[in-house]
């Protein structure tokens, strides 16, 4: 897969001040990394960052994303620099925004988040980390500690040639409404357990 860099401006945020740059790649999505510093390198703080509509943008407790994504910026800022990728097209784990509000609607009914999609005749988790991979090779990053409790991501890094020298595991509160989902992730997919 590859990645054009499409702009790169200034972008003050309530977790700082960012470099915003844009990607258009082959799979026909559009891409933006959040850079604070000097990306080129080893070991740059990382987070690959799924989009996710309900929980970035209207704050949804039925899953975690928009308080990763907020920890992910605020880490960096803290930090000496690093970058977030956030990935469009990764919408619900890869299977759409239309298809993810089907899964939330089959979980009210007592499925868990991946019987929701499997139920839909869906992939459990489609994300594909190249373009990830990609657009941290043209920012110059060498090898990521990666801020996620995710291990398929670290398999999707390596896997297009970007080495992860730590997983970071991303520890954000934990609502009542999110418990379940979390205890899935961890006990159907893999996740570090952050609980």
């Amino acid at each position: 897969m590859s990645v054009i860099r499409v702009g790169d401006a200034r972008l003050p945020t309530a977790h700082g001040v960012f470099r915003i740059v844009s990607y258009r790649a082959d799979d026909g999505h559009e891409h933006v990394a959040m850079v604070e510093g000097d990306p080129s390198g080893s070991g740059v703080l990382t987070r690959l960052h799924s989009e996710c509509l309900t929980g970035d943008v209207l704050g949804s407790r039925k899953c975690d994303c928009g308080d990763q994504l907020s920890h992910a910026l605020r880490s960096i800022s803290d930090s000496d620099g690093g970058v977030v990728v956030y990935l469009r097209g990764h919408e619900g784990r890869g299977i759409g925004i239309a298809n993810k509000i089907k899964a939330y609607e089959l979980q009210d009914a007592g499925l868990d988040t991946v019987d929701a999609n499997t139920a839909q005749g869906l992939p459990v988790d489609a994300r594909q980390y190249d373009v990830a991979a990609a657009i941290l090779v043209d920012l110059g990053v060498e090898s990521v500690r990666l801020m996620s409790n995710n291990p398929a991501k670290v398999a999707g890094l390596s896997e297009h040639g970007v080495r992860v020298d730590e997983l970071v595991p991303v520890v954000v509160p934990v609502h009542p409404e999110t418990e379940q989902y979390l205890r899935t992730k961890v006990d159907r997919l893999g996740h570090v357990d952050v609980l």
